[in-house]
């Protein structure tokens, strides 16, 4: 997969079609809503942990959280877009970072979560994210993904065995998976070996 400009790619869907789920590239909100479910399902004591939401754009997971009344104890949204940043941070009021996961000094939590924002990075990021992630988590890192081999000029497709070979690596262990619910797409739960 060839390298993806970020920021224009989710400007150009903001100017496009604003605060939306369309507006940072989800199909629809039902899409949306289906993985921020799968992601709750994992955490089921999200209410006694601090997250880390990253690539949080407009905030969406949180006001999904304060809707169905699954709001953690803190919440950090990072997000490397400004525009975004300043946007959740109006509309969560919660503490929100600009921040490039890959190479920024990050916060500790719980957990991290990440709905979507692996798709559009090459592999190699993709593996560095995942890493730092989990480096900087207490309990795990949730995220989704699309799942197989299939080949894009702009989403990044990984295999569930490279992901397991990547984690096992970084000394970690997926604790949870489940696809089905939207066509291509996984979401698992990884932790360090040592939480098992």
């Amino acid at each position: 997969m060839p390298k993806v400009d970020h920021r224009r790619f989710y400007l150009n869907a903001y100017e496009n079609y604003g605060v939306t789920p369309k507006g940072v590239c989800w199909n629809s909100e039902k899409n949306q809503y289906t993985r921020f479910a799968q992601v709750l399902a994992i955490l089921k004591d999200i209410q006694n942990c601090s997250v880390v939401d990253v690539g949080c754009g407009f905030g969406d997971l949180y006001l999904y959280m304060q809707k169905y009344k699954r709001i953690p104890k803190r919440y950090i949204g990072i997000d490397n877009i400004e525009e975004f940043v300043e946007i959740a941070k109006e509309r969560t009021k919660q503490e929100i970072l600009c921040k490039d996961v890959l190479y920024d000094k990050l916060p500790k939590a719980d957990y991290y979560i990440c709905n979507g924002a692996l798709n559009t990075l090459t592999k190699f990021e993709s593996f560095l994210f995942i890493k730092r992630a989990m480096q900087h988590s207490k309990k795990g890192f949730v995220f989704n993904f699309l799942e197989g081999k299939k080949e894009s000029d702009v989403y990044n497709y990984i295999a569930y065995n490279e992901l397991e070979e990547i984690v096992d690596q970084f000394g970690g262990k997926i604790f949870y998976r489940v696809k089905g619910y939207i066509k291509n797409d996984m979401t698992v739960g990884i932790c360090a070996r040592s939480l098992e």
